[in-house]
C-alpha cells in the first residue's frame, strides 16, 4: 500500500527549497540596472523615433550576447573568488594588465557621464534643477550610497529602482497605442535601414556595457562561494545562471518598452527625438500629465541607481589592478570611485549636446567593449585559472563568434564613420 504524503512535510520542503534560492540570487537584478540607464534611454528613444520597431532585434541580440557574457563574468568570480579586474592583475603581464584596465576605466567613465547625466536631465525635468547642479546632485548621491551602504542593503535600493523603471514603462506602453504585430517582427527579424548602423552600435554598447561585467563578477566573487568547496560552487553556479536569465530578461523587456514607446509616440508622427528633454514634453500633449511626470521619474531612478553601479564597477577596476577587493575604506577603490564621478562631471560640464554625448557614451562602450570580452575569455577558458571549471571547448567558440560579431560591428562603425 502506497504511503500517503504529509503535505505539511512537502509545503515545508517546498519552502526550503524557495529560501535557498533566494539565499543565492541578486547579483543579476544588481547589474540590470546597468543597461537600462539612461544611455538606454537616449539610444532607445533615438532607435524608436527614427526607425519605429526595426532595430528592435539589436535588443534581443545583445540581451542573448548579455546573458553568455554576464553568466561567463559570474563564473569567474563564482570559482576563483576574483573579478574580472583582480583575474587580469594576477594572470596578464604587468603591462597588458594595465592597459586592459585603463581601456575599462575609460569605458566606466563614459558610463558614468550617462548615468549621472541622465538623473541630472530627470531632475531637470521634474524640478527645473540646472543640469550642472544636478549633475552634482546625482554624483553625491552615488558616492553617499557607496560610502554608507553594504551589498545587501544596495542589491535591496537597487532593485526597488528598476521595479520603478519597470513600473514606469508599463504604464507608458498602457497609454499609447502600439502596432503589435510590427514590434514582434522587429525582435526577431534584423534590419538595417539606411544610416541606422550608428544608432546600432549605440544601442549595443547600452545592452551590453563592458563595466556590467567587471561589477557581475566582483558582486558575486564578493559572497566567497569559492572557499565553501566543489558542492556549493556547482549549486551558485545553477543558481547564478537562473538569476542572470531572470534579469537579463526583464531588463530585455523594459529595453523593448523603450523602443516601443518611442515608436509609438515619435515616429508614428514623424517627430525626431533630439534631447531626453524633448521627449518628456512631446509625451505630454500626447499621452497626459501623467505619462510625462512618470517618464522624468523613471529616468531619475535610473540615473540615480546606475550612477551608483558605476561608481562601484570604477572603485572595483581600479582596486582589481593592485590586487584589492572593492573596499571603500581603500585608497584605491576611493581613487577608482573618485576617477570615474570626477571624470563624468568634467564631461558633462564639457559636452554642448548632451543627447549626442549620451549617444556617443553608448558607442565609445561598444568600441571598448571587444577587449573586456577577449580578456574575460582568456581568463574563463584557462585551466590554470579556472582548473577544471574552464570553458568547454563549445562555450569557448561561442563567446569568440560574440567578440567576433562585436567587432566587425565596430569595423562597420568606423567604415560609416569615414
Amino acid at each position: 500500500m502506497k504511503k500517503a504524503v504529509d503535505p505539511a512535510l512537502v509545503l515545508k520542503a517546498r519552502s526550503s527549497k524557495t529560501l535557498e534560492i533566494l539565499k543565492y540570487i541578486g547579483p543579476g537584478l544588481f547589474v540590470t540596472v546597468g543597461f537600462i540607464d539612461p544611455g538606454n534611454w537616449a539610444t532607445n528613444m533615438a532607435a524608436g523615433a527614427d526607425y519605429g520597431y526595426k532595430l528592435l532585434w539589436v535588443v534581443t541580440l545583445s540581451t542573448v550576447m548579455l546573458i553568455v557574457l554576464q553568466h561567463n563574468a559570474a563564473h569567474l568570480g563564482i570559482v576563483t573568488g576574483l573579478c574580472i579586474a583582480e583575474g587580469a592583475g594576477k594572470y596578464f603581464k604587468r603591462l597588458t594588465a594595465s592597459l586592459f584596465i585603463a581601456t575599462a576605466m575609460v569605458a566606466t567613465v563614459a558610463t558614468a557621464l550617462a548615468e549621472v547625466l541622465g538623473a541630472a536631465i530627470g531632475l531637470q525635468m521634474l524640478f527645473k534643477i540646472p543640469i550642472a547642479v544636478g549633475a552634482v546632485i546625482a554624483s553625491i548621491f552615488a558616492a553617499v550610497m557607496l560610502i554608507t551602504n553594504s551589498y545587501k542593503r544596495l542589491e535591496a535600493w537597487i532593485i526597488g529602482f528598476v521595479s520603478i523603471i519597470g513600473i514606469s514603462f508599463l504604464f507608458e506602453l498602457s497609454v499609447i497605442n502600439v502596432k503589435w504585430n510590427e514590434a514582434l517582427m522587429g525582435l526577431f527579424i534584423p534590419q538595417f535601414p539606411k544610416g541606422s548602423i550608428t544608432v546600432i552600435m549605440a544601442v549595443l554598447g547600452a545592452v551590453v556595457m563592458p563595466h556590467n561585467l567587471f561589477l557581475h563578477s566582483e558582486v558575486i566573487q564578493s559572497r566567497k562561494w569559492n572557499q565553501q568547496g566543489d558542492e556549493v560552487i556547482n549549486k551558485q553556479l545553477k543558481y547564478e545562471y537562473l538569476d542572470t536569465i531572470t534579469a537579463m530578461i526583464i531588463g530585455w523587456l523594459i529595453n523593448g518598452a523603450m523602443i516601443v514607446v518611442a515608436a509609438g509616440v515619435f515616429n508614428s508622427r514623424g517627430i525626431a527625438v533630439t534631447e531626453l528633454q524633448q521627449a518628456e514634453a512631446a509625451l505630454r500633449p500626447i499621452a497626459g500629465n501623467a505619462a510625462a511626470v512618470v517618464f522624468a521619474l523613471g529616468l531619475l531612478a535610473a540615473g540615480l541607481a546606475s550612477s551608483t553601479t558605476a561608481a562601484m564597477a570604477g572603485g572595483s577596476i581600479l582596486a582589481g589592478l593592485y590586487q584589492k577587493p572593492l573596499d571603500v575604506s581603500d585608497t584605491h577603490t576611493k581613487i577608482g570611485i573618485g576617477i570615474t564621478l570626477v571624470g563624468a562631471l568634467i564631461l558633462i560640464f564639457l559636452l554642448s549636446d548632451p543627447f549626442k554625448g549620451l549617444l556617443w557614451s553608448q558607442i565609445a562602450l561598444s568600441v571598448q567593449l571587444p577587449w573586456t570580452i577577449f580578456g574575460l575569455i582568456y581568463l574563463t577558458s584557462s585551466k590554470k585559472v579556472m582548473g577544471k571549471y574552464a570553458n568547454s571547448t563549445r562555450n569557448k567558440i561561442s563567446l569568440i563568434l560574440m567578440a567576433a560579431i562585436v567587432t566587425a560591428l565596430n569595423i562597420a562603425l568606423i567604415i560609416d564613420i569615414i
